[in-house]
């Protein structure tokens, strides 16, 4: 099937736009994109150069993907790039930058929500099915694990990590790193408990619940894991904090 494109729409003569795309009145596509099958673009939504989007992405009006890192030592030949999977939806107003050295990617996966005027800077990598609420941002370098939630108007400092499956309060800033499965929120920020909700949704249940419920207990208490049942969660959230962090962790709330 042939794409719909709307002749108020940009599309440079270097851009390469999937079967059956839907580009709406004013949408820009620049030059040096590459779009998958079955995307829709908003009235002007921008796509600008260096962008690499897989199929079944939406962006509605006024998202803006690729746009120059906010960094004041980046020169705009610079050559990088912002790659982004599939199935993901971009509201009014998002932003995501490229990265900012040379042959760098900012990354973004598959089966994203991200609201509106959330923003992901330089150097980013996002997981899959994460969600951003309105006015999310995070700085450069930042890296959020698959399967989080942001809530509203979060800020991320640069060089923090997300890990997988963690939801943040809403309006939470956040300086240190969160650990994976967490719920953290508050001023300054703490781990209260696990994200029992997300973790059911995700289908870790049962007896992979229970050991993360130990493993939360014994990570407050600043105890070993290692004789824990080595189920793939607490495998994978042992690499995770085998990982030297650059920012450090944020606490445990006391109760």
């Amino acid at each position: 099937m042939t794409s719909k494109i709307h002749p108020t729409a940009y599309i440079a003569d270097s851009a390469i736009v999937g079967e059956n795309a839907s580009i709406g009145p004013f949408a820009v596509i620049d030059e040096n994109v590459q779009i998958g099958a079955n995307c829709q673009l908003g009235a002007h939504a921008v796509i600008q150069p260096f962008v690499k989007m897989g199929d079944g992405n939406i962006l509605h009006p006024h998202a803006v993907l690729g746009g120059l890192p906010q960094d004041v030592s980046f020169k705009a030949e610079t050559v990088s790039w912002l790659e982004i999977g599939d199935e993901n939806v971009f509201r009014e107003g998002f932003t995501a930058h490229r990265a900012s050295i040379e042959n760098a990617v900012t990354s973004i996966g598959s089966g994203c929500f991200f609201m509106n005027n959330s923003h992901v800077a330089h150097d980013c990598v996002v997981g899959n099915k994460t969600i951003f609420a309105n006015n999310v941002a995070i700085g450069g370098f930042v890296e959020v694990g698959d399967g989080v939630f942001m809530g509203g108007a979060v800020v991320v400092h640069q060089f923090c990590r997300i890990g997988s499956f963690a939801i943040v309060q809403g309006t939470t800033g956040l300086n240190k790193d969160v650990i994976p499965y967490m719920l953290i929120g508050g001023r300054p920020a703490k781990h209260y408990r696990l994200n029992s909700v997300g973790l059911r949704r995700a289908g870790i249940t049962g007896q992979r619940y229970k050991v993360l419920s130990s493993a939360f207990r014994l990570l407050k208490n600043k105890a070993s894991l290692d004789e824990l049942e080595q189920t793939e969660e607490l495998k994978f959230l042992q690499q995770w904090l085998a990982v030297d962090s650059k920012r450090g962790v944020h606490s445990f709330i006391e109760v």
